[in-house]
């Protein structure tokens, strides 16, 4: 999937488990998005949020007890869409955040595929 440039979108993955960024960071790639970065901490997450270059982002709810609403945040004064991953389920979200994209983990490539594809054709 290419940008009308030919580019990959960009996508920033923030997941605090290492095996499960990586294999995130896998199904990026075997559905034609390029990982712009892979973060697992909520400072790591702020920083590459203000000053990265992507076009979309997946943002792990919990990381290791810390919420990612600040990231989030960001994400929304910059127009730059995104989805949370949660083990808990949609009804977790923060109240301000119930209308956004959420996948249920564990999820499946097709999953992920349909919602960024979504994502990129809104934004």
């Amino acid at each position: 999937m290419k940008d009308a440039s030919g580019a990959l979108p960009r996508v920033l993955v923030v997941e605090d488990e290492a095996l499960i960024r990586m294999l995130l960071e896998d199904m990026l790639g075997e559905l034609g998005y390029t990982p712009a970065a892979a973060v697992g901490t909520l400072a790591e997450a702020i920083a590459f949020a203000r000053d990265g270059n992507f076009e979309a982002a997946i943002l792990d709810v919990n990381l290791d007890g810390v919420e990612i609403y600040p990231v989030a945040d960001i994400l929304a004064r910059r127009g730059t869409p995104f989805v949370f991953v949660t083990g808990y389920g949609e009804a977790s979200l923060a109240e301000n955040y119930c209308d956004r994209p959420a996948l249920q983990k564990p999820f499946h490539s097709d999953q992920l595929r349909a919602v960024l594809d979504r994502l990129l054709t809104s934004a």
